[in-house]
């Protein structure tokens, strides 16, 4: 499917033209802006401003994401938000349960990443990471299981309307990788849910 012409943009900023140039579609950019904007804007209060930000960042997610992508969890979790939030505690129920449902799938999408060289401070890690680059790949996606079993607690929490142990949105802008790869599409997957401590 190709994407609406809502997403596409005649004056693109610098971070979508290298998004682009790394292989990713604006879909991916712009569902990740959305969710920063939602979270940022629930954070603060602005539940209108996330409610706003969480239902287009769904429309992306819904008609231009594959139905098995983790990103799809942290969609249905934002919107379980919304409905919670409006008295409908049935249906953020439900949602939160579909969302750990598909977060299920995280340990496939996990394997199946792809994970792209990183820019390094230092010769020796420049080097290190030449010479064991499948040592390093099995580090990181360990690394990102760990991150995967924590939001599924969380949905877990949120589903039974319980504070989450850990913290989520917060964390995003500290772990947030600056290229453009399956990392980053993962990472703002787990992280990018409203609701962390």
């Amino acid at each position: 499917m190709s994407e609406p012409h809502i997403l596409a943009s005649r004056s693109e900023d610098t971070e979508m033209r290298a998004a682009l140039r790394a292989g990713w579609k604006r879909r991916d950019l712009h569902w990740e802006r959305l969710q920063e904007e939602g979270c940022a804007c629930f954070d603060k209060g602005d539940l209108a401003g996330a409610a706003r930000a969480w239902r287009r960042a769904s429309w992306v997610a819904l008609l231009l994401l594959p139905a098995r992508d983790p990103r799809q969890a942290t969609t249905l979790a934002n919107r379980a938000h919304i409905d919670r939030l409006a008295g409908r505690e049935a249906r953020a129920r439900a949602r939160f349960a579909r969302a750990g449902q598909i977060w299920g799938n995280a340990d496939d999408f996990i394997a199946g990443m792809t994970i792209a060289r990183r820019a390094r401070s230092s010769l020796f890690h420049l080097r290190m990471e030449a010479l064991h680059w499948s040592t390093y790949e099995d580090n990181l996606r360990k690394r990102f299981r760990a991150f995967a079993a924590e939001t599924a607690d969380a949905l877990e929490a949120l589903g039974r309307g319980e504070a989450v142990a850990c913290r989520l949105h917060s964390r995003w802008r500290g772990e947030k990788p600056s290229i453009f790869d399956d990392t980053r599409k993962f990472l703002s997957a787990a992280l990018l849910v409203g609701g962390g401590a």
